[in-house]
């Protein structure tokens, strides 16, 4: 099992795409209308997939989950490459800060991060920070259903991949109870040989997480779930490889 996707947001997902693409050095392999895929490769056996979906509305001010990329003795040139591939620089109340905040063309706020120790061979996305009403609680869900380990971070309940390569997946104290669908969030897939989806399922509800109920979570070949936060992520179907 492991963390497969990260899920993205976009009104146009194709313009979102070629963004990320050019910022993250993807490799696309699904681009239409409604949806852009694009795979992220940090190394022979590790990879992690950005896939975007249509929405109707922009995204709503807040983001439980999002980007912060590695930046470091780098961090203005970096700024000032995404800047040239359509980002843009957004003011979301975070002051005087040492990380500078961008949108990506279609509003979707993230990070480039300032040098940090935490952050060695995470690959462009260096931290993916998730309010969470309970950091301890909701490590535990993550923990089991991803197979990723604690670690030294940035926030109070860090999680990484077993090789110590890759992003954190940090998990932060939520400055508010989540209100609306998050525009972004992760989705895990049963690893060959482990767990089944259904499997997959029953652990995590054993450890606080819940069925979305909406019309929109139903009826697909991935189960959308919420962790104890509130916060949603899907679980895929059995693994079908890389």
């Amino acid at each position: 099992m492991g963390l497969e996707n990260i899920n993205m947001q976009a009104r146009d997902p194709q313009r979102a795409g070629e963004f990320w693409t050019g910022a993250l050095g993807l490799e696309p392999f699904t681009v239409t209308d409604d949806l852009f895929e694009g795979r992220m490769t940090l190394a022979e056996d590790l990879w992690l997939d950005i896939c975007i979906d249509r929405v109707p509305e922009p995204p709503a001010p807040g983001w439980r989950l999002h980007l912060d990329l590695l930046g470091g003795a780098a961090q203005e040139e970096v700024v000032q490459r995404l800047l040239a591939l359509g980002a843009r620089r957004v003011d979301i109340g975070q002051g005087d800060v040492p990380w500078v905040v961008l949108a990506d063309p279609d509003g979707n706020a993230f990070c480039v991060m300032e040098e940090r120790s935490a952050y060695q061979d995470t690959g462009p996305i260096a931290a993916l920070p998730l309010d969470s009403a309970d950091p301890e609680r909701d490590g535990r869900l993550y923990q089991a259903i991803t197979g990723w380990v604690r670690t030294e971070g940035v926030g109070p309940v860090t999680l990484r991949h077993p090789s110590l390569r890759g992003p954190l997946l940090e998990l932060c104290p939520e400055p508010a109870p989540k209100e609306r669908q998050n525009r972004t969030h992760v989705d895990v897939r049963p690893g060959p040989g482990g767990q089944t989806q259904d499997e997959l399922v029953e652990i995590a509800l054993s450890l606080g997480a819940t069925r979305a109920q909406e019309a929109w979570a139903q009826g697909h070949a991935w189960i959308v779930m919420r962790d104890t936060s509130g916060n949603e992520f899907c679980v895929l179907g059995d693994h079908v490889g890389a």
